[in-house]
C-alpha cells in the first residue's frame, strides 16, 4: 500500500489513461539519468509494473484464445478438406456415372453407345431404303409380269381359238373330203 507523503505529488494522469508505450515515453521524457541510472518515484515504478504485468497477462490471454481459435479454425479447415475430397470423389462417381450408360449390364461410355446406336440406326435405314426400293422394283416387276401374263393368255386364247376353229375346220374339210371319197367313189 502506498500512502502520500509529504512533498510527493499525485499520479500522473498519462500513467493512469494511457496505453502502456505511451507510458513508457512519459517515464523516458520525465525522468533524469543519473550516473547511468534512471531516476523514477517509487509509486510511478510500481504502477508501471503492474500496467507491464497487466499488458503481459491480456497478451497472454489474447494469444491463448488466438491459439484456441487457430486450433478451431485448422479443425474446420481440415473438416472442409475432407469434405472437399467426400465430395470430389462423389463429383469424380457422378461424372464417370454420367458419362456411361447401362445396357445389358455393362457399363458401355455414352459416346461409343450413341456412335454404336446412330450406326445402327443408320444400318436400319439403310436396309429400309433398299428394302422399300427392292419391294418397289418386284411391285414394278410383278406388274409387268402380270401385264405380260394376260398378254400373254389373251395371246394363248387367241391361238386357242385360232387353233381349234383350224382344227375344226381342217376336221370338216378332212370330213368332207372322206364323205367325198366314200360317196363319190
Amino acid at each position: 500500500m502506498s500512502t502520500k507523503g509529504i512533498g510527493q505529488t499525485t499520479m500522473p494522469e498519462e500513467l493512469i489513461k494511457n496505453t502502456f508505450k505511451e507510458q513508457m515515453k512519459y517515464l523516458e521524457e520525465r525522468t533524469r539519468i543519473y550516473q547511468e541510472y534512471r531516476a523514477i518515484r517509487e509509486d510511478m515504478f510500481q504502477k508501471i509494473k503492474r500496467n507491464a504485468l497487466d499488458t503481459l497477462s491480456a497478451a497472454k490471454t489474447e494469444i491463448a484464445g488466438l491459439k484456441i481459435l487457430k486450433n478451431k479454425l485448422n479443425y474446420t479447415i481440415d473438416s472442409v478438406n475432407a469434405s472437399l475430397d467426400s465430395t470430389q470423389s462423389q463429383l469424380e462417381e457422378i461424372t464417370r456415372t454420367k458419362n456411361n450408360i447401362k445396357v445389358f449390364g455393362l457399363e458401355v461410355n455414352k459416346i461409343t453407345y450413341n456412335t454404336l446406336m446412330w450406326l445402327l440406326v443408320t444400318g436400319l435405314v439403310a436396309l429400309l431404303v433398299f428394302g422399300f426400293l427392292a419391294f418397289k422394283r418386284n411391285i414394278s416387276v410383278t406388274t409387268n409380269l402380270k401385264k405380260e401374263l394376260k398378254d400373254l393368255k389373251d395371246e394363248f386364247e387367241a391361238y386357242r381359238k385360232t387353233s381349234r376353229e383350224a382344227r375344226e375346220k381342217m376336221s370338216m374339210e378332212h370330213f368332207n373330203e372322206l364323205k367325198k371319197l366314200r360317196g363319190g367313189s
